[in-house]
């Protein structure tokens, strides 16, 4: 059995968080670790905590908002950076993709939405439309494909503490769910549901709301999906909440996922 390992974190902010995620990354060797909201322009990403670590590094950001990045210990093939589908924005500090032998993996950071009227709600809508087609048109259910990142939807009653009260809200509005299941219908299984289908289990707690992860108030909107032939083949999946109890922390904690690949 040979094992693979991959994690998503919302690091909000790569400078402010360097040192926990790297941290956490000494002790969790994973293969595959899509960083989100990095938050900073290419020239002023340090690689070099990662190269230290035997990782190789790919990125795209832009100056205080959005940026995503792969880590990888062995090299991706055929990186690519945002949609590549001639509409915009082409968006390559919300996606960057690349290859492990067979193995397709898309790191996304999905706007959030601001509010309902927002246009950023209309386009956060279209994201999900793009996805979907990204996937029609460079794979398909067959194959190994990770889809994976803060997707801002929780899908489900049980991925937000008192669904009740956030019908409303652009990351839980019945079209967004609705959007982001059309995506998951071309043939992605959601893998931490499928070892942990219990309440109760975030990767998202509020600066906002207080002592939110001591009181588990939260939302699960950081997500890996794996086609079936994937999902099949992985052991376990969860949250790592240590790092959001640390000093300075991110507001996003880590998602874990291992396969037997």
């Amino acid at each position: 059995m040979a094992l693979f390992r991959i994690a998503t974190f919302n690091v909000n902010s790569i400078r402010s968080r360097m040192p926990a995620l790297m941290r956490w990354l000494n002790d969790n060797r994973v293969n595959l670790l899509c960083l989100q909201e990095t938050k900073v322009q290419d020239a002023e990403f340090d690689p070099s905590p990662f190269h230290e670590r035997g990782y190789s590094i790919v990125f795209r950001g832009q100056k205080a908002t959005a940026g995503v990045a792969i880590a990888s210990l062995e090299p991706l093939e055929d990186v690519r950076i945002g949609f590549g589908d001639g509409e915009d924005p082409d968006d390559g500090p919300r996606l960057i993709r690349g290859r492990l032998g067979d193995l397709l993996v898309i790191n996304t950071y999905v706007p959030q939405g601001k509010s309902l009227e927002h246009p950023d709600y209309a386009y956060k809508l279209r994201f999900f439309r793009r996805i979907r087609a990204l996937l029609e048109r460079e794979s398909s259910p067959g194959d190994p494909v990770l889809w994976v990142g803060d997707l801002n939807v929780a899908p489900t009653d049980i991925d937000v503490t008192h669904p009740e009260n956030k019908r409303d809200h652009v990351c839980f509005h019945e079209d967004v769910k609705r959007a982001f299941e059309e995506v998951r219908q071309w043939g992605l299984v959601d893998v931490f549901r499928k070892h942990r289908p219990g309440e109760g289990e975030f990767s998202f707690f509020d600066y906002r709301v207080k002592d939110s992860l001591a009181r588990n108030i939260g939302w699960r909107i950081d997500h890996i999906l794996a086609t079936k032939s994937l999902a099949d083949a992985s052991l376990d999946s969860w949250v790592d909440r240590l790092p959001r109890s640390w000093e300075k922390p991110s507001d996003h904690t880590p998602v874990v996922a291992v396969f037997d690949r």
